[in-house]
């Protein structure tokens, strides 16, 4: 059991890292449950305007990307959107550099959300699968050798200087994951909030750090599935690393005062926060992307009657486009898809674009509107 009497040292394994739940009086305050009441309603408004779409995958890709590059970004890894779309376009397998990077989280994302929707509960094993397939690696927990410690980003005279030491120890790093999962996911023993669990949440696994890295992209990861966990969205569509990457500083300013000050109040309403203004922008987003899909719908039937809607939904799932991709049971053969491709450019809805020896095809104001902050 932690002993809460030891002095904090950010240069020292922080095995005294308290177990949750965190005290009542640190939490509930009437700013937090003004912010919680704020972010429930615009989560929920997320959720209704989701349902009403004709279909909700198409746009689930498209979210998830915008989410993928933003939360890469956080960690410093950049790639401009033409450069992922381009590389994701031609060759989902042959990816390098940041666009792989990219591409690895949004998988991570994918497999967390199946592992969800599969068992209802976060485990363990889910927190591992995630982190082995944004690192491609075949290690789990991290094991006590590796000593871990968190320093300063930048170029300034305090750059490299030690901010954090997470715990260390197997038997302790198992210690303190158990009770996050079982506080996630035994709401009869912790009948929080689910957001509130959230926010609680992302801090501890923070503060635990139980893999060698890939902790940040982990745990962004863990916040969006616990919505779907906690059944305040069937999809993953928040797209929540964007606000992080814009009130950077605050973020890890507000984790610092969580460890060295136990200040939740502030943390718990910067994540609320994150939540409610996400929910609004990503309304915003699914509406711009649903009015273009159903203008688009009516000028192809006006124009060309027998394509179908499955195809021009494929036209959404990212800006760019191959032929090979509009393969299905009901377009069979490349030259009947370079065919539609054509005729959709010559009505000005696609742009064509020559990736290397390959022609694709550019959804121009689909990636206008996903380009847009």
């Amino acid at each position: 059991m932690s002993n809460l009497n030891e002095p904090y040292d950010r240069n020292k394994p922080y095995n005294s890292l308290p177990l949750l739940p965190p005290d009542d009086g640190k939490v509930e305050t009437k700013e937090v449950y003004k912010a919680l009441n704020n972010a429930n309603k615009a989560l929920a408004e997320l959720k209704g305007i989701a349902k009403k779409l004709p279909n909700q995958s198409m746009l689930v890709n498209t979210i998830a990307l915008r989410e993928a590059k933003a939360s890469t970004e956080i960690e410093n890894i950049f790639t401009t959107d033409d450069e992922l779309y381009k590389a994701l376009t031609i060759s989902e397998y042959g990816l390098k550099g940041n666009a792989k990077e990219v591409l690895r989280y949004r998988q991570a994302l994918w497999k967390g959300y199946n592992d969800i929707v599969k068992n209802q509960e976060v485990t363990i094993e889910t927190l591992i699968n995630i982190y082995q397939e944004i690192k491609q690696v075949n290690d789990g927990i991290r094991p006590p050798q590796t000593e871990t410690v968190i320093v300063k980003q930048g170029s300034g005279l305090l750059s490299g200087e030690v901010v954090y030491t997470p715990p260390r120890g197997t038997q302790v790093i198992q210690q303190k994951l158990n009770n996050l999962i079982e506080y996630i996911n035994d709401d009869s023993k912790y009948p929080y909030d689910p957001l509130l669990k959230i926010a609680i949440s992302h801090y501890q696994f923070e503060a635990i750090h139980p893999f060698r890295d890939g902790n940040g992209r982990a745990g962004r990861i863990l916040s969006i599935l616990l919505m779907i966990q906690k059944q305040l969205l069937d999809v993953p569509i928040l797209y929540l690393s964007a606000y992080i990457i814009r009130e950077k500083d605050e973020y890890y300013e507000l984790l610092k005062n969580v460890t060295t000050l136990k200040r939740w109040s502030p943390w718990i309403i910067y994540i609320l926060r994150a939540i409610e203004e996400t929910s609004k922008y990503t309304i915003s987003k699914i509406e711009e992307i649903d009015r273009l899909f159903s203008k688009t719908i009516e000028l192809v039937n006006e124009k060309i009657p027998s394509l179908r809607k499955e195809f021009i939904e494929k036209l959404f799932e990212q800006p760019y486009i191959s032929p090979k991709k509009l393969l299905d049971k009901n377009v069979k053969s490349l030259n009947t898809a370079k065919k539609y491709l054509k005729q959709l450019e010559e009505m000005g809805i696609l742009i064509p674009e020559k990736i290397g020896k390959e022609i694709v095809y550019l959804n121009i104001d689909l990636y206008n509107l996903l380009s847009e902050s």
